[in-house]
């Protein structure tokens, strides 16, 4: 029998939510600020998954612009019923004791579109998931957040009925269930089988507690009694297992007989150390135990290779994500995201005033929760090569461009190419921010006032060298080797800030004077050295 490896989605895409329509799956991961707002994939086999829709396309569906890192498009929550796609999402607004949430319902006849405009439901809490009865009826859950100081935050569970019609709330809400002995409770999912309410919820935080916990009832209201496999899933007890933080799961039916799940994973560099890749997606098999669901290998503990579904058919799963993009097309490529603006309202990006070139005119700062110009792609494995070429003249020290390596606004290593008063020349720099501190980590080094750049960044693991080289001249590199596991929920997390995505790779421009200047690039090349684990 074949095996797959786990992830299936490999670097930040987490929280997925998938739903089975016929022979076709299809999954929802979160995607927080970078835009377009969440992302949909397609697969027949369960192993190879083809990114195929993004609802959240425009600010009228998503308005992100000045939403804090790692806030917005958390945990979406995909369904089908009444012959159309049903997508719940939270866009989060802050983040402090108190918590707004804003939760919105989008539906579609076509995975791929028209998606509805977001209607909003509740601000109640967020991870909100529909179910859909077999008697008709249709409810939203989500955790309940409360902001009273004396209160835990998390505090369990609600329902409440939907009136698909209508596009509202129905009913009274229903607080009907705590969670466990785990503690913090998100993420609900139902699933009704041989008349049972299972609920799958996460449980245990996002980080090395992370699990997952099963209960059932025979209403959809409870009372719930707790599976004696418990928890469902984890790895709290195992550091050494590769796959860590394993959690928030959905159901997923191959036949009545099949079954599996998709949960959240990370894979640290070092034993409980950083996971710059972000939280992740994988499957495990998983068998029915006198009525209670239970991984296939008699643990909690989830596998790196798993059995492929029957229906993958001997599938070779893809595991090497490189990519060389030359600008030459009208569209993007659909693996870049832009940081909380919606691409195709940008005017400061184009494709056709230079054809073959991607051109970004420079706006705000680096460190703008705003209007920033930034094209940028997940890394998806530790070891990885990623070189462009640019043409930039900038006439000031307030006009910047270059490659990044970025996590958020506040996590970045940035080699920029600006300008010189004092020398009148171009000048080329590596600068960082970690949690907010800024330093230079390189020296500033002169450049010819014209000619292409040739700017390149090595990753491996937890370092990084960025190079640059003029015209087709020789690569040199620049700068100290950085550390590229800083980019990562655990590094940030440890310093007292909320962390939830993923370390990606782009080019970018700033004008922090006439916002004007441009910088054209020429192709993008990512590039992973599989022979590297």
């Amino acid at each position: 029998m074949n095996k797959l490896r786990n992830p299936i989605l490999s670097g930040f895409h987490p929280d997925a939510s998938i739903v089975k329509v016929g022979a076709d799956y299809y999954l929802a991961t979160s995607t927080f600020e970078w835009m377009p707002g969440v992302e949909i994939y397609h697969s027949k086999g369960l192993v190879n998954w083809e990114l195929i829709a993004n609802p959240l396309q425009s600010s009228v569906q998503a308005n992100l612009i000045g939403n804090y890192n790692s806030g917005s498009i958390w945990a979406p929550h995909l369904s089908y019923s009444d012959g159309r796609f049903w997508l719940l999402v939270t866009d989060v607004k802050t983040g402090n004791a108190f918590k707004d949430t804003l939760n919105y319902v989008l539906s579609a006849e076509e995975i791929t579109g028209p998606w509805s405009a977001p209607v909003f439901v509740t601000a109640s809490g967020f991870d909100p998931a529909f179910f859909h009865d077999d008697d008709g009826r249709h409810y939203i859950m989500s955790m309940l957040f409360d902001h009273r100081l004396e209160q835990p935050n998390f505090t369990g569970l609600v329902i409440q009925e939907f009136d698909l019609q209508q596009m509202k709330l129905v009913g009274e809400r229903t607080h009907f269930y705590t969670g466990t002995d785990l503690g913090v409770c998100e993420g609900p999912q139902i699933l009704k089988k041989d008349g049972w309410y299972y609920l799958l919820c996460a449980a245990g935080g996002t980080g090395y507690s992370h699990a997952a916990t099963v209960c059932r009832a025979k209403t959809v209201l409870g009372p719930y009694e707790l599976s004696p496999y418990h928890p469902f899933l984890t790895t709290k007890p195992a550091p050494e297992n590769p796959l860590q933080k394993s959690g928030h799961a959905s159901f997923v039916e191959v036949t009545p007989e099949e079954w599996y799940i998709l949960h959240i994973c990370a894979r640290p560099l070092t034993q409980r150390g950083n996971c710059p890749l972000g939280r992740e997606t994988a499957l495990q098999k998983i068998e029915w135990i006198d009525g209670w669901p239970r991984l296939s290998n008699g643990t909690i503990f989830p596998d790196l290779d798993v059995e492929q579904p029957s229906i993958a058919s001997g599938a070779q799963q893809q595991l090497d994500f490189s990519t060389r993009c030359d600008f030459s097309t009208n569209e993007l490529p659909t693996y870049f995201k832009t940081l909380r603006q919606p691409l195709k309202e940008m005017q400061t990006v184009s494709l056709t005033e230079r054809p073959g070139y991607l051109r970004l005119y420079g706006e705000q700062s680096i460190t703008s929760l705003h209007r920033q110009t930034l094209i940028a792609r997940r890394w998806q494995h530790f070891v990885f090569r990623v070189e462009t070429e640019m043409d930039f003249a900038p006439k000031s020290f307030q006009q910047m461009a270059g490659l990044v390596l970025f996590y958020d606004t506040d996590n970045w290593h940035y080699l920029q190419v600006s300008f010189d008063e004092a020398t009148q020349t171009r000048t080329i720099q590596v600068e960082s921010d970690s949690i907010g501190q800024f330093s230079y980590r390189s020296e500033r080094i002169s450049l010819p006032q014209a000619g292409a750049l040739r700017l390149v960044v090595e990753v491996d693991h937890e370092k990084a060298q960025f190079y640059y080289g003029i015209d087709s001249g020789e690569l040199q590199p620049i700068g100290e080797t950085l550390e590229a596991d800083r980019l990562s929920d655990d590094y940030i997390k440890a310093h007292g800030k909320l962390a939830f995505t993923g370390a990606m790779v782009g080019i970018c421009a700033q004008d922090m004077d006439a916002h004007a200047s441009y910088a054209d690039f020429k192709y993008f090349d990512y590039i992973e050295n599989r022979q590297e684990h």
